[in-house]
């Protein structure tokens, strides 16, 4: 079978460093020398000519080699079954009580800069760096052939891809995909738009969060940031009442038609910002049992950091403070660059700010389909904290 191995690059002492270590990326400043077309799989070589493992390469973003393996294998259509095959395995172990679910993710699966979602019997497909997009029909071939989908429909509208030089598109690659697919979510039915939705249609990496909030949710219940419903109505079984809060018209459009879908009628959608409407409830008296507060990314680089932590103190402090005592807090961040340590120093913070007295319920993260890899904290981004609140 035939080796797609194309070039080669030379990487500077501290890149092979890098590798040793565990990590999959060498940015473009640790590259010395490269002899391949962009989006090539090439040979990693040091200054003595000494082999150091194939990888992706990009010579448009900073990232500019990406390690596939480190030992001298070829890399060709058996070589990406093999760890398809696994990522799938895998999944067979650790997904549960849904159909909807990360199938392959990236650097977790060493398959740097490859997404591929599955909603029940469809595919969708990001290819992220001149390497798999270079790539992508194989991608696609080896999917068809391994899992059979009604259809395939590549994602590809992120903001990254401009760095690697490539365009933003969405469109079907295989079959036929629908605009709505209906999965199932922990006894929920949740309808997804895969190619308006956010990332592949919705965020399958808060699945077993969503889950867990379940244990805790009583009384009347706050979801913040609820996007189109993924924690309201999975806690609505157990609640009094749960209300929504989104800014986005659409995704308040979600919500309601997920709650037409389970014939939810405790569950209220209410459009306006998360920071004024805490405020005003604090103002007006009303309290929870249980408030999640789950927002976007506040920090999108390093340099973004100080305005970040400001953002999740206030908007963590608001919460502490119009939540019953013996009440739950399960707030989130998605921000790579805020890490455990300062998420939860930054909860402590609001908490000593709003004069109450927290306990760690438990410490999550992504789900288990999103694998973390020890070696490349990258792959860790989200942090997940259930607190309860003892006065």
């Amino acid at each position: 079978m035939a080796d797609f191995a194309e070039g080669s690059v030379e990487i500077s002492p501290r890149g092979v460093e890098r590798l040793r270590s565990g990590h999959l990326w060498v940015y473009r400043s640790d590259v010395r020398s490269a002899r391949a077309t962009p989006g090539a799989i090439v040979r990693l070589t040091d200054e003595r000519g000494r082999f150091h493992g194939r990888a992706f390469y990009s010579d448009k973003s900073q990232i500019a080699v990406r390690l596939l393996s480190h030992d001298d294998v070829p890399i060709d259509r058996a070589f990406f079954a093999e760890r398809i095959g696994r990522a799938a395995d895998y999944r067979k172990l650790v997904v549960e009580n849904t159909d909807a679910y990360r199938l392959i993710y990236s650097e977790g699966d060493l398959l740097p800069s490859l997404i591929v979602d599955r909603y029940g019997d469809y595919l969708i497909l990001q290819t992220l760096s001149q390497a798999t997009e270079r790539h992508k029909d194989l991608f696609v071939e080896t999917l068809v052939e391994m899992f059979s989908p009604r259809g395939v429909l590549e994602r590809n509208d992120p903001k990254v891809r401009l760095l690697e030089g490539l365009d933003q598109r969405v469109g079907v690659l295989y079959g036929e995909v629908p605009d709505e697919i209906h999965v199932r979510e922990n006894g929920v039915t949740l309808a997804r738009r895969p190619a308006a939705g956010q990332k592949t249609g919705s965020f399958l990496d808060q699945r077993e969060n969503h889950l867990a909030a379940r244990r805790y949710a009583s009384g009347d219940v706050l979801d913040c940031f609820c996007y189109d419903g993924g924690f309201t109505f999975t806690v609505a079984g157990t609640s009094t009442h749960v209300e929504g809060i989104e800014i986005a018209p659409s995704a308040i459009e979600a919500a309601r038609r997920n709650q037409q879908l389970n014939g939810v009628e405790n569950v209220r959608f209410r459009e306006g910002n998360t920071f004024d409407i805490l405020k005003e409830y604090d103002e007006a008296g009303r309290r929870f049992q249980m408030i999640v507060l789950d927002p976007p990314a506040f920090a999108k680089n390093r340099d973004s950091i100080p305005a970040a932590h400001r953002g999740y103190k206030e908007i963590n402090l608001r919460a502490l403070k119009i939540l019953e005592p013996g009440g739950f807090l399960l707030t989130c961040s998605c921000s790579y660059h805020i890490t455990e340590a300062l998420f939860l120093q930054i909860v402590a913070e609001a908490a000593n700010d709003a004069r109450r007295t927290v306990a760690i319920c438990e410490r999550r993260t992504q789900a288990q389909d999103h694998p973390i890899l020890l070696t490349m904290p990258e792959t860790h981004y989200l942090k997940c904290m259930i607190f309860k609140v003892l006065v």
